[in-house]
């Protein structure tokens, strides 16, 4: 019997973008994601690791390149597809709450395909219990804090039963221990993970592959315990790991990440 092999989960080819206006800020990007991977996209400001992320789901197409999800082209006949296959957790939970309650934001999505009942109600529930907020279900979301805020908008793409899981700089103005809640609850899913940060402790603690990206450019693919001991390698593109941090020393599925200077002020 001939061995079948699965497409990546994602897989994007010579992807180049400019903005209108002109302002070019990929450049020709190749990436492979494997079923079940768990990757860090690094970089520093303005590297273009936002504008990747975009086209992971189709929000934005490429200029030039493909990218396609479990070998499905991302382009316009394909987009509802490739947009249940592929959810994106934004870095300001604002911008996926917006109803009154947290139930009902995360029976947004999957109403809107068209589950009804019972089966919402599951799958509601099924959502809220992976992030541990099943208790603040019938909650104004405006009531939450900044970590709880954070997992109920990753409820929300759970409940659309996605594939892939991509982060937009996860642990951004959160405390230590909502850091640590939210960690516990992405190493625990059965998902391909993609974590778009800078928060160089947290990409180790998650994702035993990293990329670096400037320029718009990939710079360097490998471990991310390897890319984050070459000092000279994170230097040459503005990054710095936090003072007494080394990354040799550490087992990445129990190291603990020190706060950053942006996680005063917990509360929303």
């Amino acid at each position: 019997m001939a061995h079948v092999t699965a497409a990546p989960a994602l897989r994007l080819d010579g992807v180049a973008y400019a903005y209108p206006g002109g302002r070019q800020v990929l450049y020709g990007v190749d990436l492979e994601v494997t079923p079940g991977e768990r990757v860090a996209i690094l970089g520093p400001n303005g590297a273009g690791k936002t504008t990747l992320m975009l086209h992971l789901n189709g929000v934005l197409r490429p200029g030039a390149g493909t990218v396609e999800v479990a070998g499905l082209p991302v382009i316009e006949a394909n987009l509802r597809e490739v947009r249940r296959r592929v959810g994106i957790v934004f870095q300001d939970p604002d911008d996926q709450l917006f109803m009154t309650t947290v139930r009902d934001d995360v029976a947004f999505g999957p109403a809107n395909l068209g589950l009804t009942g019972e089966a919402l109600v599951a799958r509601v529930e099924r959502s809220l219990d992976a992030v541990g907020m099943a208790h603040v279900a019938d909650s104004p979301p405006h009531h939450l804090s900044g970590g709880e805020a954070r997992r109920v908008a990753l409820a929300t793409v759970l409940a659309m039963e996605p594939d892939v899981l991509v982060l937009d700089e996860p642990s951004s103005h959160l405390d230590p221990l909502a850091r640590s809640e939210l960690a516990a609850v992405l190493q625990g899913l059965d998902a391909t993970l993609v974590v778009v940060t800078h928060d160089l402790p947290y990409a180790l603690q998650l994702c035993p592959r990293s990329v670096l990206l400037d320029g718009g450019v990939v710079v360097a693919d490998g471990p991310t315990g390897e890319l984050l001991a070459d000092t000279d390698l994170l230097r040459a593109h503005r990054l710095e790991l936090p003072y007494g941090f080394d990354p040799r020393t550490l087992n990445p599925r129990t190291a603990s990440t020190p706060a950053s200077p942006s996680s005063a002020g917990e509360r929303r």
